[in-house]
């Protein structure tokens, strides 16, 4: 019997089409092909290092706010990071944001952080940018999907 992961996506959905993206992410993420993980879904202000701590890997989504990621995001990290720094060293992640303009700072801001964590980017992050597009939510389920049947291989 293999043993089940942990796959923790933590996002910030304030509108129906971030709500959306989210929802696509954990549907591509609880794929029928995908046999041993278990998705945990959380609201950044709601998630915190109890959970990084308990999970095999993480998605994060934000929206672009003023070419920054959003102040929930950012306060799950000023809660997550100290107590995650020297116990989650090499947790593979994933991103995604909703970016208005180009998602640049948005990127940025996040990779700094997550490098000081010396968390493991397994993906290219997803920039879903300009004016909303269903392919969006197209994107984020092959995100959620690759990152979980990547967990459920045991490819990381």
């Amino acid at each position: 019997m293999t043993e089940r992961k942990q796959l923790l996506i933590v996002a910030h959905a304030p509108s129906p089409n971030t709500l959306r993206l989210r929802e696509a992410v954990a549907g591509g993420a609880r794929h029928e092909d995908v046999e041993a993980v278990d998705v945990k879904v959380l609201p950044p202000l709601e998630a915190g290092p109890d959970d990084v701590l308990a999970c095999d890997g993480i998605i994060l989504g934000t929206t672009e706010n003023l070419a920054y990621m959003s102040g929930a995001l950012k306060d799950f990290f000023d809660r997550s990071y100290y107590p995650c720094l020297e116990k989650t060293q090499g947790l593979p992640f994933a991103f995604y944001i909703r970016a208005g303009m180009d998602g640049t700072g948005t990127r940025r801001a996040i990779e700094s952080i997550t490098t000081g964590l010396r968390w493991r980017l397994v993906q290219d992050p997803l920039v879903c940018k300009g004016e909303y597009r269903a392919e969006f939510e197209d994107q984020c389920r092959e995100l959620g999907l690759y990152m979980a049947a990547g967990l459920d291989a045991g490819l990381f």
